[in-house]
């Protein structure tokens, strides 16, 4: 065997495994997800990790950084097929609603979860595989809909006992419609031009293809122009400035601060009217944890019929990190009990208890292989069950099994019957 075979693979740099105890943290945030997503009325929806290429490019947009620079397209080997890992969840949600005419009887509100991949440079919060957790409300026209998707996300944080204001703050823009966009694009392409100077070559190269992106630049030295630039708020007509008039008087109604953002553009070309970004300061410059808009086009765009809709992507890491920047508690499940099993003998009985215990709801790890009673006991308190369950000889000679507290300081042994499981396990899930 050569050297090259004897070498351990490694994964994917920028694809992270998430092994236990972390992943009992993603476990009890996606457990609070589903549990708000469920009270909003939201249901799942599950679409593949590769997609055509085609999907993305006509729905996010040829000429923006994830079609030209980041996404992972290839051909496929079998028969020539141009496929890419999806880059984001929104275009193939759209595209399986459209494929199985999932609109045809009305609207839709749903949610997925799910890997993203993204070329670009791994960064703590933002890596090649992240996670996302999206909402989609599809066939839904009003800024009801548009307002309820923020709140969702309000909702959320307040769940997991992050302040609105303080911890996350929300920013609000309205895109208006393409011909609105037309008539701002055209002025601020005449606004750069005469500015040129100031802009950077990456700001050169968008002026013509996509230029409310300029706008988005992080590049101090441009700050000033973006910030003079016309504002796409100047050029919306009156269903457009009702509609976010609307969103605005919804979210006044139920006491969310927010503020406007003339330059909050998102970085998909398939958003119109309403667009926000739940933004924090905690995280350095990687401070957007939440965004999403209305897509009011993408439907028909994807080849369905013209169909209104609205949604958001959330990135799981770079939300973990944030809780884990602001010192959260996260309430981790931990095993109900610990048996201590000493001796083979008398294991039939251990197992029929157990699975006793299990069948009545009760988490039990089983100490495997035996051993001393004092590396079991040091195993038991390092688990972090509440009590170990001692099966010793003595015990099972009398059918009794032995119950020790092991988060209570001088908490006294006590024993229960065998015979007697259903009894008192209803005692062990609630000690």
């Amino acid at each position: 065997m050569s050297d090259q075979k004897k070498q351990p693979l490694q994964a994917v740099k920028g694809m992270n495994d998430i092994l236990p105890p972390e992943s009992a943290r993603w476990e009890w945030l996606e457990a609070k997800m589903r549990s708000v997503l469920q009270r909003y009325g939201y249901q799942n929806v599950r679409t593949p990790v590769v997609e055509p290429t085609a999907l993305f490019v006509r729905g996010i947009g040829e000429v923006t950084d994830i079609v030209e620079k980041e996404m992972y397209a290839f051909e496929d080997k079998m028969n020539g097929d141009q496929l890419a890992l999806r880059p984001e969840g929104t275009a193939g949600v759209v595209r399986a609603m459209v494929e199985h005419s999932f609109l045809r009887e009305g609207g839709k509100r749903l949610y997925y979860f799910g890997q993203m991949f993204r070329h670009e440079r791994p960064q703590k919060g933002r890596y090649r595989q992240f996670h996302q957790m999206g909402v989609e409300a599809l066939g839904f026209a009003g800024p009801d809909v548009d307002a309820e998707v923020i709140l969702l996300a309000r909702t959320l944080w307040r769940e997991l006992g992050l302040v609105e204001g303080r911890d996350v703050v929300l920013e609000v823009n309205c895109l208006g419609q393409s011909e609105e966009r037309k008539a701002h694009r055209e002025a601020l392409i005449a606004y750069l031009e005469q500015h040129q100077d100031v802009l950077d070559e990456e700001a050169k190269r968008r002026m013509y293809s996509n230029p409310l992106r300029v706008l988005d630049t992080k590049n101090p030295a441009m700050q000033a122009m973006a910030e003079a630039a016309p504002k796409l708020l100047d050029f919306l007509g009156e269903a457009s400035l009702a509609h976010f008039n609307g969103v605005k008087a919804l979210l006044d109604a139920v006491g969310l601060q927010y503020r406007i953002n003339p330059r909050l553009v998102r970085g998909l070309d398939y958003y119109n009217l309403t667009v926000f970004e739940w933004v924090t300061d905690k995280l350095g410059a990687q401070g957007t944890i939440c965004a999403g808009g209305r897509y009011d086009g993408l439907i028909e765009q994807l080849g369905g019929k013209a169909t209104p809709a609205v949604g958001f992507g959330l990135g799981l890491e770079r939300l973990l990190l944030l809780l884990e920047t602001l010192g959260t508690e996260m309430d981790l499940p931990v095993a109900d009990a610990y048996a201590i099993v000493p001796s083979a003998q008398g294991l039939g009985q251990v197992m029929q208890a157990l699975e006793a215990l299990r069948a009545a709801g009760v988490s039990v790890v089983l100490h495997p292989g035996q051993g001393s009673m004092k590396s079991q006991f040091k195993k038991a308190d390092a688990s972090g069950a509440r009590l170990a369950l001692i099966f010793g000889e003595d015990e099972l000679a009398r059918g009794e099994v032995g119950l020790k507290p092991l988060r209570e300081e001088g908490a006294p042994q006590s024993s229960r019957k065998l015979a007697e499981v259903a009894s008192w396990a209803h005692e062990l899930r609630n000690a």
